[in-house]
């Protein structure tokens, strides 16, 4: 069964990740475990540490995702890069001490330069991480994207081939975000349309390197690579893939995070759609 669950804040501290995704009834969550918008971050104390992981012992939190800073860019220039592998390998140290089982990243983004050269800078700069990093078993999950701009990973394929110049390495996966997917031109409307995007991403990447799901319908329509989240069938995705998603057995033990609003029905009434899609 599918582990529903939502992105949390961590204000207060990141036990109070945990105590909110608790009351919430989550069975999985995404964290930032430092601003998103800076690009340093310290290292959580050795209480924190221990506060954080007593929180998940006494929850029903099964797997916890943390989000990399937005700021990163392994694709940029060379000053960009250096700057994002470094905060990346930060963030991985983070998560291995919380105990965290994979982090989430932006493939990045080739500005206005060229796309090819930009993916190979992309892929030289997650094999230095994953050397530096070698004694950690965090994952890096590389999230789809919905296409804006320059932005790399726009779709399965692109995420497969980045995996497939890396060997397969075992701590990459993908994060499969249905908002950018259908943003990027994915139709997934319909149950037709749902199974083949698991077909193409069976195909390219594998359905066991698929990490954790990001759930959120979208503003936009679908091929306009807008990436405006929105309630769970409260865009122009609907119900059904996301129905389709949190039932699908090859997802089993999989997260699936909402990125929805926090206004309106919130994160409890999405949670409550979910879970009946889900059949409980």
């Amino acid at each position: 069964m599918s582990l529903i669950g939502a992105h949390v804040s961590a204000s207060g501290g990141l036990h109070r990740a945990i105590e909110r995704a608790k009351l919430l009834g989550a069975e999985s969550m995404q964290v930032f475990t430092s601003n998103p918008l800076q690009w340093t971050g310290k290292n959580p104390s050795g209480a924190e540490v221990e506060s954080f992981r007593r929180a998940i012992l006494g929850s029903s939190i099964r797997k916890v995702i943390s989000h990399s800073s937005y700021l990163l860019n392994l694709a940029g220039d060379d000053g960009v890069r250096g700057k994002s592998v470094d905060a990346l390998i930060c963030e991985i140290s983070r998560c291995y001490q919380l105990g965290i089982d994979a982090v989430v990243l932006h493939p990045g983004s080739s500005k206005d330069g060229d796309r090819g050269e930009a993916e190979r800078r992309l892929e030289s700069s997650l094999s230095q991480v994953l050397v530096r990093t070698e004694d950690s078993p965090v994952k890096i999950l590389l999230e789809t994207m919905a296409g804006q701009g320059g932005t790399l990973g726009s779709s399965v394929e692109e995420i497969g081939g980045i995996l497939e110049a890396l060997d397969w390495n075992d701590r990459l996966g993908m994060c499969a975000d249905m908002c950018h997917l259908f943003g990027a031109g994915v139709d997934v409307r319909s149950d037709g349309g749902y199974l083949r995007l698991v077909s193409s991403i069976d195909w390219h990447v594998g359905t066991s390197r698929v990490g954790c799901w990001h759930l959120s319908d979208n503003k936009g329509m679908r091929g306009s690579n807008v990436d405006r989240h929105e309630h769970i069938g409260q865009g122009e995705i609907g119900i059904i893939p996301f129905g389709m998603v949190v039932s699908d057995d090859r997802f089993s033990d999989t997260p699936c995070l909402l990125e929805t609003p926090k206004d309106g029905i919130g994160d409890e009434g999405n949670l409550a759609l979910l879970r009946k899609l889900r059949g409980a």
